[in-house]
């Protein structure tokens, strides 16, 4: 189970990438609006629903409560980005040409884009060690990888 949620986290780290690729080639189409950005908006739901499924994996496999708490983070993030693309969108609805209001707030789109970034790289990571914990019989957390005692082998660590 924990190996799926290092999979879940590489393919939330994958589409949050291909995001951001999909939302350069909208902002440079010579398309509409509507149309130029469908694919972007269309991978904004696998955003959300994606960190969903992984809380739910994530506690069915037993990973850590906070590893769990930032994939709905993501999920959460994600539910920002529609929240911000809204507001800057009725800022924009004044009829003021000269306001640049909703632009401003859309800006928030990019930033908070860029914490879903950041904040799906430290899923995957921290899953990475923990899965890998798991099968290697160390210490998931460790700054040092220190082995859990008497995990290697079979051995016996001596007392202190």
């Amino acid at each position: 189970m924990r190996k799926l949620f290092v999979g879940l986290a590489a393919l939330l780290m994958l589409v949050v990438v291909a995001q951001f690729y999909f939302a350069a080639s909208g902002a440079f189409s010579t398309a509409p609006n509507e149309e130029s950005f469908r694919p972007h908006r269309a991978l904004g739901y696998v955003i959300f629903f994606l960190p969903v499924l992984m809380a739910i994996v994530g506690a069915l496999a037993r990973m850590p409560g906070r590893l769990i708490g930032m994939a709905g983070l993501v999920a959460g993030l994600a539910i920002v980005q529609v929240l911000v693309a809204v507001l800057a969108k009725a800022f924009n609805d004044t009829g003021d040409t000269t306001t640049t209001a909703g632009q401003l707030v859309f800006g928030l789109h990019a930033v908070n884009g860029l914490a879903i970034v950041a904040v799906s790289g430290n899923v995957l990571r921290r899953a990475r060690v923990l899965a890998g914990s798991a099968v290697t019989g160390r210490r998931a957390g460790a700054g040092d990888d220190a082995e859990v005692p008497g995990a290697a082998a079979g051995t016996a660590q001596p007392a202190s």
